[in-house]
C-alpha cells in the first residue's frame, strides 16, 4: 500500500515462517506486526475479509492477506465502514484492470471527506454556541 492512497497493493512482506513458494506469516505474526489483537484479525475473518490457510488449528496468512489487513487498518483509520472496506477489496484485479477499485475508493473517499467536512461545520457552530453561553455566564458573574 502507498503511503498517498488507500487502493490495495501487493506489499513485500518481511521473512516468515517456511521457505516455500510464498511466505506465510501466523496471526501473531501479523497481530505484532500490525499491533493489533488476535481477536481482531479472527473477527476480520469471521467478517469475510481474510482468508487464511489452515494448518490444523494454526492460521496462515499469505501476503495476500497481509496487504489486505493492511488496506483493511488503514480504511478503518479514516472512518470507512467494513461493509465498504469489503466492497473495494473484492473488486481487486492486478493491473489496468484495477481501475475499476481505483475508481471506487475514488469516490468512497470523496464521501467520505464531504461527511468530514459537514462533521466539522457542525462541530464548529456547537463550539460558537458554546462560547456565546460562557461569555453570556461570565458577564452575569
Amino acid at each position: 500500500m502507498g503511503t498517498g492512497g488507500l487502493s490495495l497493493s501487493r506489499e513485500d512482506a518481511s521473512p516468515a515462517h517456511g521457505e516455500g513458494t510464498e511466505a506465510l506469516f501466523t496471526i501473531t505474526d501479523l497481530a505484532r506486526e500490525f499491533a493489533v489483537t488476535s481477536r481482531t484479525l479472527r473477527f476480520y475473518e469471521d467478517e469475510g475479509l481474510l482468508h487464511p490457510l489452515r494448518r490444523g488449528t494454526t492460521r496462515l496468512y499469505a501476503r495476500g492477506d497481509r496487504a489486505r489487513l493492511a488496506w483493511i487498518l488503514r480504511g478503518r483509520a479514516v472512518g470507512f465502514s467494513l461493509a465498504d472496506i469489503r466492497d473495494l477489496l473484492d473488486m481487486y484485479a492486478p493491473g489496468e484492470a484495477r481501475r475499476p477499485q481505483l475508481e471506487a475508493a475514488l469516490e468512497k473517499t470523496r464521501e467520505r471527506i464531504s461527511a468530514l467536512k459537514e462533521q466539522r461545520d457542525a462541530i464548529d457552530a456547537t463550539i460558537a454556541e458554546l462560547e456565546q453561553f460562557c461569555s453570556t455566564f461570565a458577564n452575569k458573574l
